[in-house]
């Protein structure tokens, strides 16, 4: 079972988009599901979690209408304003479609590094809670330490931080930092990583061999049964192609444990999303 926690679907001009924009040429497009499926042609893929890219209900509703004609699509991570004073109803309403399993506010564009921590945003927080949906994290390194607050604050609340938490890649002392703070909020038991978007966060010039000690990082503080795979489809394509980043993960999980490999390469996923 190969379950991909983590790729995007998009329309250009449509529901809602803001994102990206015409300067990134590689995915200035529409994405869509037969674009996903030529994606993942070959690789075995069990299913998908599909995730938000624009800071918009319409685009969550799409989201849940593609992903319920789309066998291959087994949950969708979308987007409340949590600030909003009916963010609570809207959660409850969402919380009815069966394939809605979390929401993702897009907190590393927010102007405030501890906008989760506000008390605006805690009834919908517990609205979350109550629906049993999960929360991804879209964070940086600066980030982590409210992230930590916000897990140990709402122990029952499940949290995967997305991407690693973007290792600021060929900096030492910004290495540093991320490796205490990821360390450091793995603690929680309620908090789950993927290992998804690192791809895209190596500078032109740089070697993927950077990427390993990233990703030794983050198995040995979260375990395999707290990290999951995502492709970041099609962010990925900024740098390579699906098949690329998933054959890298395959050669970096050569050599582990069998159940290290199932659990990261899907069995995380199918249980922290209750797929």
């Amino acid at each position: 079972m190969t379950i991909d926690s983590h790729q995007h679907l998009w329309r250009i001009g449509q529901n809602g988009h803001e994102w990206p924009t015409p300067d990134l040429d590689a995915i200035y497009r529409d994405f869509v599901p037969d674009d996903l499926a030529a994606a993942c042609e070959g690789l075995d893929i069990t299913g998908t979690v599909l995730v938000q890219s624009q800071p918009s209900d319409a685009d969550t509703d799409w989201m849940l209408a593609v992903a319920a004609a789309t066998p291959m699509i087994l949950g969708v991570v979308g987007w409340v304003d949590l600030a909003a004073p009916d963010a609570p109803q809207r959660i409850a309403r969402l919380a009815q479609q069966p394939k809605l399993k979390g929401l993702r506010p897009m907190l590393q564009g927010l102007a405030q590094d501890d906008w989760i921590l506000r008390d605006d945003v805690q009834p919908a927080l517990e609205a979350m809670n109550a629906h049993g949906l999960t929360f991804d994290a879209l964070v940086y390194t600066r980030h982590l330490p409210f992230i930590d607050r916000l897990a140990r604050r709402y122990p029952d609340l499940r949290l995967v931080i997305d991407h690693g938490a973007k290792p600021p890649l060929g900096d030492p002392e910004g290495m540093k930092r991320w490796r205490e703070e990821m360390a450091a909020v793995a603690q929680n038991l309620n908090v789950t990583c993927k290992l998804s978007g690192l791809l895209t966060e190596m500078a032109d010039g740089q070697s993927e061999d950077i990427l390993v000690p990233c990703a030794d990082h983050l198995l040995a503080t979260f375990g395999a049964d707290r990290l999951m795979w995502g492709s970041d489809w099609p962010v990925v394509l900024l740098k390579d192609s699906y098949r690329h980043w998933h054959d890298w993960t395959v050669r970096w999980l050569d050599g582990k444990p069998k159940t290290a490999q199932t659990a990261i390469l899907g069995e995380t996923a199918h249980r922290f999303y209750k797929l």
